[in-house]
């Protein structure tokens, strides 16, 4: 597995100091934070970006967030799609995160997954050609894609290998999905893995900013995990925490915590 840093966990920082930090703490991997990135692409070129990562010893296992929906007006999308992949390419990167959006109030749930999985069609045509994937983020709570089981109704009416699923413990969590259910996830549809907990809050009462380290809080974050370890995956691990606490923090004091929680993580798997 590849130990990992999301961009949001050192918010305030940029994506110059994200890659130095990142590579310092002993990560292998990173998810570029585009934000950042795109800011730092109006004054440096894109394999400029892609030294730097490479400077810090570092890979790119995804480009997040990317503007995406499968209900808003196609034409931005595949717009932003497309300036994404573009990106991504020019990094080593394969993979941007995408977050479900909500369907209009008159359609039937039926008409929505079939709605969703055609605009998902259409979006990966858009990132195909610069070989990108796209992986869809449930969001803890949400209407149309709240865990893995909503989302896998639309990754199976796709049926490519290159709309796949992601896994973030925080939501998985909120949502209320069991270890159960994660353990009959098809393998080979899991991208990617948030790792993170969450103080001791009820589901519906929990936000972003209730996050906390892998290890901490009351999420089971070691035992979501095994259900796809267990079985043979075998790609990044990513620590995405949004806490004001730790973003108060000097960059580096952040990565390394992130690290050193990481690690006692894995160590349980």
């Amino acid at each position: 597995m590849l130990s990992c840093i999301n961009g949001a966990t050192t918010m305030p920082y940029s994506f110059e100091e994200d890659m130095a930090a990142a590579g310092a703490a002993g990560f292998q991997a990173v998810e570029v934070w585009s934000r950042k990135l795109f800011p730092y692409l109006e004054s440096h070129s894109v394999s400029q970006a892609a030294e730097v990562i490479a400077r810090n010893g570092l890979r790119v296992a995804s480009l997040c967030p990317i503007t995406f929906g499968f209900f808003r007006p196609q034409d931005e999308v595949h717009q932003k799609l497309q300036e994404a992949a573009e990106v991504a390419q020019g990094i080593g990167c394969n993979l941007l995160l995408v977050c479900p959006d909500v369907p209009p109030a008159d359609l039937s749930h039926a008409e929505a997954i079939r709605r969703a999985a055609e605009a998902a069609q259409r979006s990966c045509d858009v990132v195909a050609p610069y070989g990108v994937r796209l992986a869809l983020e449930p969001l803890g709570g949400h209407a149309f894609v709240p865990g893995p089981a909503e989302a896998m109704e639309i990754i199976s009416r796709v049926n490519r290998p290159d709309f796949l699923l992601m896994m973030d413990t925080f939501h998985y969590f909120k949502s209320g999905v069991s270890v159960d259910v994660l353990r009959d996830i098809p393998l080979d549809k899991m991208s990617l893995i948030h790792v993170n907990s969450a103080e001791a809050l009820p589901r519906d009462k929990l936000t972003d900013k209730h996050r906390l380290w892998p290890t901490l809080g009351v999420v089971p974050a070691a035992e979501m995990v095994c259900a796809f370890t267990a079985r043979g995956y075998d790609g990044a691990l990513s620590v995405e925490v949004f806490r004001d606490e730790y973003w108060a923090q000097p960059v580096g004091e952040i990565t390394a915590q992130a690290k050193a929680h990481l690690e006692k993580l894995m160590a349980e798997l």
